[in-house]
C-alpha cells in the first residue's frame, strides 16, 4: 500500500507530499488541483508502460505542463507588500513526482533536452519533448543512499546486487525510455520487475459513459470479464462475471441496498450480453438502454467495485456524477467493500458521499483520510498541512 504521494512542479502542483492511508478522499472546489493530481498520478502509471513522455506531449509537453508561477515566493508578497512577479530561475526546469511504501519507492524527474553542438547546426523536430533526468528506485519508505536499489542519471543505469556492489546495467537508455520498462528483469533487477507490475495494476476510472449512444446500452458479446473496461462497453458480462465468481451474494446485497426489491439479471442471447433490470412496482425488466443515466453509471460502480481481480490502487474520478444523492450511501459501501482488498484513492466534489464514507468508515473501522485542496497564490496545497505535517520526502538529486 501506497503510503506517500509526491508531486512537484506539476500543473498548480507546485509541491505536494500527501500522506496516503486505505481510503484516501480528495475535495476541493473547482480549480484546486483535483483533476491535476488525477493526471499526476495517471503519468506515473504510464510511466510503467514507458508511455510519461508521450502523455506529458499530449498534455502540450513540458513548458505547458510546468507549473507556471515564479520559482520563489518571497515572504514580502505572502504578505501583500509587493505583487508577485518573475525572477531569475537559478534552477533547472524539473517536473518530479514519486511515491513511497513499505517497502519500495520511487521517483522520477523530467526536464528539457539539452542542445548538442550538432543539433544546434540542425535543430531537432523534438527538441520539446520531456527527458527523463534522474529516476530511482529504493528500499523502504524514505530515500537513503544505502536504500538505493537501482538509479538512472542521464543514459547510465546501475544496478546494486545481493552482495551490495554496483553493477552497470549494461546499456545506455534514451532519454524518452524508462528504466521501469527497459530494466525490470527477473534476474538483473527483481525488485525493478515486482515494482513494475505492482504499478501496471493500477486501475482508473474516469469517465464511465451514460449517454444516449454508450456502449454500456447496447447488447455486446460476452466472455467471462474480472476487470470492467474503461468506458464500461462490457459492464453486461463484468456484472455476470462477478454473480459467478464474486463474492457471494455481494453482487444483490449492492442492488438492493440501492434500488430495494429490485432484481438485475444478465440474459444471453447466443452469446451476446444484455442488461435486464426489474425494479419493483415495474411489469417488466427494463434494459440497458432504457436505464436513467443515474442508474447505470450506478451499475458500472458496482462492476468496478466489486471486480474479482482486485488492483493494487484504485483510483475514481468523480464518481458521484450523476447519482442522486440517495445513492450515495450505497456507493460509499461498495467502495468500503472493495477497500478490503485494494487501495482507493477517490477525486470528488460532493460533501454527501464523504459523509457518507465517513460513516461507512466509522463503523468498520476503515482507515478513511480526507485531503481538501486549496490554492495559495496560484499554487495547490492542502488545507491545514504544515510542512512539519508532511511526510519525510526527498527528492533524488541530478
Amino acid at each position: 500500500m501506497l503510503s506517500t504521494l509526491a508531486i512537484e512542479n506539476y500543473r498548480s502542483l507546485r509541491r505536494l507530499v500527501m500522506p496516503l492511508g486505505r481510503v484516501n478522499a480528495v475535495t476541493g472546489a473547482n480549480g484546486t488541483g483535483k483533476s491535476s493530481l488525477y493526471r499526476a498520478l495517471r503519468l506515473l502509471a504510464d510511466a510503467s508502460r514507458n508511455g510519461a513522455v508521450a502523455a506529458l506531449a499530449r498534455e502540450g509537453g513540458l513548458p505547458s505542463t510546468l507549473w507556471a508561477g515564479p520559482e520563489n515566493i518571497s515572504k514580502a508578497v505572502r504578505r501583500g507588500e509587493q505583487p508577485i512577479q518573475g525572477t531569475v530561475r537559478t534552477g533547472p526546469l524539473s517536473l518530479r513526482m514519486g511515491f513511497a511504501s513499505d517497502d519500495y519507492g520511487y521517483a522520477m524527474d523530467f526536464g528539457l533536452p539539452q542542445p548538442t553542438l550538432g543539433e544546434l547546426r540542425r535543430p531537432s523536430a523534438f527538441n520539446l519533448d520531456p527527458e527523463i533526468k534522474r529516476e530511482v528506485l529504493w528500499a523502504g519508505p524514505f530515500l537513503r543512499p544505502a536504500s538505493l536499489l537501482v538509479e538512472r542519471g542521464g543514459g547510465g543505469v546501475r544496478i546494486r546486487k545481493a552482495d551490495g556492489k554496483w553493477h552497470d546495467g549494461g546499456h545506455v537508455l534514451q532519454p524518452f525510455d524508462s528504466m521501469l520498462s527497459e530494466f525490470a528483469d527477473p534476474e538483473r533487477a527483481p525488485e525493478l520487475l515486482t515494482l513494475r507490475e505492482r504499478i501496471r495494476s493500477w486501475r482508473f476510472y474516469d469517465h464511465l459513459r451514460t449517454d444516449a449512444d454508450a456502449p454500456a446500452r447496447q447488447v455486446q458479446i460476452g466472455t467471462r470479464t474480472t476487470i470492467l473496461g474503461p468506458e464500461g462497453a462490457d459492464v453486461a458480462a463484468a456484472l455476470q462475471t462477478i454473480r459467478e465468481i464474486g463474492p457471494n451474494g455481494a453482487l444483490d446485497e449492492a442492488i438492493d441496498l440501492a434500488f430495494p426489491d429490485s432484481k438485475l439479471e444478465i440474459r444471453n442471447n447466443a452469446g451476446r450480453f444484455e442488461i435486464a433490470f426489474q425494479q419493483h412496482g415495474l411489469l417488466r425488466p427494463l434494459s440497458g438502454a432504457e436505464l436513467s443515466d443515474g442508474t447505470l453509471r450506478y451499475l458500472l460502480w458496482v462492476a468496478a467495485l466489486l471486480t474479482p481481480r482486485p488492483p493494487e490502487l484504485l483510483v475514481l474520478n468523480e464518481p458521484e456524477t450523476s447519482l442522486h444523492p440517495d445513492l450515495l450511501p450505497a456507493l460509499a459501501n461498495l467502495v468500503v467493500t472493495a477497500a478490503k482488498e485494494t487501495q482507493i484513492i477517490i477525486v470528488t466534489h460532493s460533501r454527501p458521499f464523504l459523509a457518507a464514507l465517513q460513516a461507512g468508515s466509522d463503523e468498520t473501522g476503515l482507515d478513511l483520510r480526507t485531503a481538501e485542496l486549496v490554492k495559495e497564490f496560484g499554487a495547490t496545497t492542502i488545507e491545514g498541512q504544515r510542512p512539519l505535517d508532511e511526510p519525510p520526502w526527498k527528492w533524488p538529486s541530478r
